[in-house]
């Protein structure tokens, strides 16, 4: 029996030794960390550096009269809670109407946006479009990237990247810890990571989701603004919108690039105003943050064909879209994290949590059909 767990203990210990070489060889210490933390967490902004997006005057929401007058709905309650949501909010004419927390969660706590981010993003390029930091949506990226101003990587244009047709060669897989997408997570070159990528595709042909897309969008926003994502966001959203407490944007390293497609830490009340910016078709309290034009195709799909060859219908710039209800959008992560704006109803919903659904209605998790069936119930 020693000799056998000897044998065993001899086999970890070199298994661990290849495996720290080859990281270090390779230079892939980033595995260290990923297989350290195992999976993404919706508060892994403590285990990364962060840069702050600071708000301004606070512009906080009314209470509606109606606040929490009734319950969730049984089964909806019932779904949400085995998702391990952490945070509903409901926003009916621009007055808090529902509000729900688990787990010690709060109006202020942080929690991870994941690729909400992405929609974000977005709005970050519509604010530099608007302000003429960003002269058209069909400049080649290499004008401001110089990776892509030769070869097969100059076709590649910004409208590409919004509608993630960039026809890269990007690997967009989140179980394999020696993916790019893995690498991009917890990795600390955020640059060389993103520009790397070979173009196999005519850009702008095949609708592909990549978050290595819209990490693009972030570097080429980094260069065309001359700030930080944290401080652009900062001064066209945070604090235009009155947002009530700072977010963090997570970074590659202090002092580094932020993760454009992911990692903005906020709270459900502030993730709202992201709807309600969009509800307002890019103006908040009648002040221009994107252009009109930029939203509507924000919001639009993009009708670039997908994997399937048939027409994308569900994904604007950085948006997702509802099919059967295509004036419904909204932003999502991963773990299931939403911003849905409904405008019949004048209506934003926000999730938080942990988990979401493999069950797919309308190409989106289930929960997003519950949440929206409860919002046109209001």
């Amino acid at each position: 029996m020693r000799k056998f767990i000897k044998a065993i203990v001899v086999v970890i210990l070199s298994i661990i030794v290849a495996f720290s070489a080859y990281a270090v060889i390779s230079g892939r210490t980033y595995l260290f960390e990923a297989v350290w933390y195992n999976f993404a967490d919706i508060d892994d902004y403590k285990i990364f550096s962060n840069n702050t997006v600071v708000t301004g005057e606070p512009q906080p929401w009314v209470i509606s009269t109606g606040y929490n007058r009734n319950p969730l709905p049984v089964a909806l309650k019932k779904m949400l809670e085995e998702l391990e949501t952490v945070a509903v909010l409901a926003i009916r004419n621009d007055s808090v109407l529902y509000e729900f927390y688990w787990d010690g969660y709060s109006d202020s706590t942080l929690s991870g946006s994941f690729s909400m981010a992405k929609s974000i993003t977005s709005l970050l390029v519509g604010a530099a479009l608007k302000e003429g930091k960003i002269k058209s949506l069909e400049e080649p990226a290499g004008n401001y990237l110089r990776e892509f101003k030769t070869g097969e990587k100059a076709k590649l244009r910004i409208i590409d990247l919004l509608t993630m047709s960039s026809g890269s060669n990007w690997d967009e897989s989140y179980a394999n810890p020696f993916s790019v997408t893995t690498e991009l997570y917890y990795g600390h070159n955020i640059y060389k990571t993103a520009t790397g990528v070979s173009i196999i595709h005519q850009p702008g042909t095949l609708h592909e989701y990549k978050s290595g897309d819209t990490q693009l969008l972030g570097l080429i926003l980094e260069k065309a603004t001359g700030k930080s994502l944290s401080a652009y966001a900062s001064e066209k959203l945070w604090q235009p919108m009155g947002a009530e407490h700072a977010a963090l944007w997570s970074t590659d390293r202090i002092g580094g690039s932020e993760k454009a497609y992911c990692c903005f830490n906020s709270n459900a009340r502030d993730f709202a105003r992201l709807g309600k910016l969009m509800l307002d078709s890019g103006r908040w309290k009648g002040n221009e943050i994107i252009p009109l034009d930029y939203f509507h195709q924000s919001v639009k799909p993009c009708m670039i064909p997908d994997a399937t060859g048939k027409p994308c219908t569900y994904y604007g710039y950085q948006w997702w879209i509802v099919p059967s209800r295509p004036e419904i959008f909204y932003a999502r992560g991963i773990l299931g994290q939403y911003v849905i704006v409904i405008p019949s109803k004048k209506t934003i919903i926000v999730r938080l949590g942990k988990k979401r659904s493999d069950r797919r209605i309308d190409n989106a998790p289930a929960e997003v059909d519950a949440l929206i069936r409860w919002g046109m119930s209001f």
